[in-house]
């Protein structure tokens, strides 16, 4: 009897093990692959008043259409080869919530980005600048110093 017990449970290791490491392996290559960034980054704010943009003050560079509370935010051009393309998902440490890439600043400006605050001009302001760190994710098959500016669909951080 506890010969035939071993030879039943010698089968049910030699079927399940290759079984499990070709579901291990299924399941590992199924999960989205990442590569994390962290970046010190001013931050300014900025509203959807005439003043402050040329052209219509709610649509964005990339020409998406920007409405109060909205988490949003504009990039300087030169983190766009970092990764930080339209739709892209950020975090900004000490704030609430994730913040969209939606907009992108003019080329004089450098590691920098600016939060949109709607139409509260005073709330912008009470902002300021700040040195602020950001964290977003891209896919680890782009190269995002080769990644054009155009950018893609969202990615999660």
């Amino acid at each position: 009897m506890k010969l035939r017990a071993l030879k039943i449970g010698e089968h049910i290791i030699r079927v399940m093990i290759p079984g499990l490491w070709i579901l291990f392996l299924l399941v590992a290559s199924c999960r989205p692959k990442y590569q994390e960034h962290r970046m010190e980054v001013t931050a300014t704010a900025y509203n959807s008043h005439v003043n402050q943009t040329s052209g219509d003050p709610r649509i964005t560079a990339w020409g998406d259409t920007l409405k109060p509370g909205m988490k949003s935010i504009a990039v300087s051009r030169d983190l766009i080869d970092s990764g930080l393309t339209s739709g892209v998902e950020v975090k900004i440490e000490d704030l609430p919530g994730t913040y969209i890439v939606q907009d992108k600043m003019n080329r004089r400006w450098k590691k920098k980005i600016d939060i949109y605050m709607g139409e509260d001009v005073q709330k912008a302001r009470e902002w300021g600048k700040k040195k602020v760190v950001i964290r977003w994710k891209t896919p680890l098959h782009e190269n995002p110093v080769h990644k054009k500016e155009s950018g893609s669909g969202p990615h999660k951080p």
